[in-house]
């Protein structure tokens, strides 16, 4: 069984959201992966972005300048 480890989660309310911030994330070297929202939580498409809980403020100004899809912001151990 994985250790569970303090993350940020970002959800999304669609799954073009979540997708275009995998599609970004992924071409700009910004650490995290897509992850099925923690039961925890509600979430409009059902899926999340998880990234170290250090690269909060990183993921948190990238959505702001992007203007993604974001629904919530979550500190969660998962």
């Amino acid at each position: 069984m994985r250790k569970k480890e303090l993350s940020f989660l970002v959800t999304f309310h669609t799954t073009t959201g979540a997708m275009a911030m995998e599609k970004y994330c992924h071409e700009h070297g910004v650490m995290g992966r897509l992850i099925p929202v923690p039961r925890e939580i509600t979430a409009g498409c059902g899926m999340a972005w998880k990234a170290p809980i250090e690269k909060k403020e990183e993921i948190q100004l990238l959505i702001q300048k992007e203007k993604m899809d974001a629904d919530g912001e979550y500190e969660i151990e998962c």
